[in-house]
């Protein structure tokens, strides 16, 4: 009996060790697969990002033309023959809508925010698989596997910023002087 008791415990000695190597195997795989869908998902963000970005503008360009090409049309032929600067100031004439630069604005704005918070995503799951990997006792089971890599997008501007620890520019519209 006391050789199955003995034989019992051994088998628990090893088999925790074990189970704990499986347990925090699993994880990491987990965390790395997740790691590396949430990259895939960020590049079809940026993408959508710029794609809606670049249609609203396209779209918004184009109603401008339009209106200049029409209203330029109107006004030539509602003034011929007649002083047009009085005729404007009395007339009703066609506004220009600003709906929808201020749509693209916001989209922008929205779509940035989408994006940043996808690039979150990414920073907090490559958190938790460092820590997974570096702190006791996942590290002894774990030690000998490559940290994951993630890729940001950022500009050049943040890029330079963080490089200098500096960043004086205050002309946000960034005219020529």
């Amino acid at each position: 009996m006391k050789v199955l008791v003995g034989v019992a415990i051994a088998v628990v000695i090893l088999a925790v060790p074990v189970l704990m190597y499986f347990s925090y195997s699993n994880s990491e795989i987990t965390l790395r697969n997740q790691v590396e869908g949430q990259q895939k998902s960020n590049a079809v963000t940026f993408d959508t990002v710029w794609k809606i970005i670049s249609g609203q503008a396209q779209v918004a360009e184009q109603h401008k033309d339009a209106f200049e090409k029409i209203y330029v049309s109107i006004m030539e032929k509602r003034y011929e023959g007649k002083d047009p600067l009085l005729s404007f100031i009395t007339e009703a004439n066609p506004n220009f809508d600003m709906k929808l630069y201020e749509k693209v604005s916001n989209s922008i704005e929205a779509q940035r925010e989408t994006f940043k918070r996808d690039q979150k995503k990414l920073i907090d799951l490559a958190q938790e698989h460092k820590t997974l990997c570096q702190t006791a006792p996942g590290s002894f089971f774990l030690s000998g596997r490559p940290m994951v890599e993630i890729k940001l997008v950022t500009s050049s501007r943040t890029e330079k910023a963080f490089e200098t620890g500096k960043e004086d520019e205050t002309d946000i519209f960034q005219k020529k002087k």
